[in-house]
Formats: C-alpha cells, structure tokens, sequence
C-alpha cells in the first residue's frame, strides 16, 4: 500500500512523539507546520540525491531567443514533470551552464537526464519515503515539542537515512554515466574521462 503524504507526516510525528494528524487541513498545530513545511523539505530532500525514482529524461530543444553571449542556444528546463535538478547531459564533454531555468550551450538540441518533482508519492521508493519522514521530524521535533536534542536526533537520522541510499544506489544496476554520489550529494561519474563533468 501506498504511503500518502498524510501517512508520511504521522510517521514524522511518531518519531518525535507528537499526535497523528487527519490530514493537512485540519485545525491543529501539527497539522498546520506540516502543510506549510512538507513541499520545501520534500523539495529539499528530492535535490539531496539521485533518487532513481524520481529520475526522468527529455530531449529538448532551443527556445526561440540565444543567449545574449558566449553560448548559441538557450534550453528551457522540463516542466511536466518539473525539473529540480540537473543530473547530466547525455555527452558528457557537452560544455554547458545552468542560468535559472535554463540550460546554455552550443548545441541544436540535449538530451537531458533530471530529477522531477513527482507529487504522486506511490512513485517513492522505500528508501525516500523514510528520508522524507526523518527530514520532517527533525524540522517540526522543535516547534511541536520543544526539543533541540530531539531534532538534533532526527537530523542526525535524516542524513544516516542519506547514506544508506546513496549506498543502495551505487550498488543498484550497471553503471551507465553515474556510478554513485559522494557523501557531499555530488555525482560522480564512472570514467576518468567523463571526471570532467
């Protein structure tokens, strides 16, 4: 069974022993500071790693205005699903910047590997899901409880919960142009030649 985002606050508010909500919209405080919080950390979390289920691909093409200098053509970022974060260009020695929501480059048109912001939560695998819930228990452990050394506690989960998907990660699949992440959050491609990117 799918994990709502309402399932997924109440196990956030088990970990620092605050009462279950009903859901986002009802008149409590928890429920309150998880409606407001959820998007920003869970757009957090979704930037902290290469989730594999959150990876989508696109070809794009030029927009119809270039770049005033240095590159010829400007590349507008997905938004269906939304990109959030750049991974990777599909050549990797393609010289390229990201300006806002622009890709800039020299090329008539990139293929383009990406993290999306998938609102649909019976996407997540395990592992996300339960970096969710530590990124939210340690950011509401002190406005509902009181606690820093509590939200200190759920912080520290938070990132051990990182670890060990970027872990399973690494080991999941063959390598194609990313290998694994380093504890930093960077990539790390899988070649000394590609090591440039």
């Amino acid at each position: 069974m799918a994990a709502s985002i309402t399932d997924i606050c109440n196990s956030a508010l088990n970990q620092i022993g605050a009462s279950n909500i009903l859901n986002l919209t009802e008149d409590s405080k928890a429920a309150r500071i998880c409606n407001q919080r959820y998007p920003f950390l869970r757009d957090s979390v979704f930037r902290a790693h290469p989730w594999k289920s959150l990876t989508r691909r696109a070809s794009l093409s030029p927009d119809s205005t270039a770049p005033e200098f240095e590159f010829d053509n400007a590349f507008t970022l997905p938004t269906d699903p939304f990109c959030l974060r750049v991974l990777y260009l599909r050549f990797h020695d393609i010289p390229y910047r990201l300006e806002g929501r622009k890709i800039l480059c020299n090329e008539d048109t990139i293929d383009l590997v990406y993290l999306a912001r998938i609102t649909d939560t019976s996407e997540y695998d395990s592992l996300l899901i339960e970096t969710l819930v530590a990124a939210i228990a340690a950011d509401v452990a002190y406005p509902l409880v009181g606690s820093n050394t509590l939200a200190q506690q759920m912080r520290i989960m938070y990132e051990d919960k990182l670890k060990e998907a970027r872990f399973v990660s690494a080991t999941e699949g063959t390598p194609a142009s990313i290998t694994s992440v380093s504890d930093s959050g960077a990539i790390e491609a899988d070649t000394f030649i590609r090591s440039r990117f």
